[in-house]
């Protein structure tokens, strides 16, 4: 089980740190930022490739999608 810990806390122990390990952990959580973005896209895509297998959805036009808002 993963210990609960506040985000104020985290602040306060990253303070705490010489500038250098400051600036790694940026860069550490910066790179595992993008990471779960990537993952999210990957699964975005995966589904919807899925829906377009399935029938769920057409191809369309940026003109099509405009024309639709619009008419909304």
């Amino acid at each position: 089980m993963e210990a609960v810990v506040s985000f104020a806390d985290v602040l306060e122990a990253a303070g705490c740190l010489p500038l250098d390990d400051q600036q790694i952990l940026v860069d550490i959580l910066h790179r595992r930022l993008i990471q779960q973005r990537r993952d999210a896209i990957v699964v975005e895509v995966r589904e919807a490739r899925e829906e377009y297998r399935a029938g769920r959805v057409r191809p369309t036009t940026p003109d099509d999608i405009m024309a639709e808002i619009v008419s909304s």
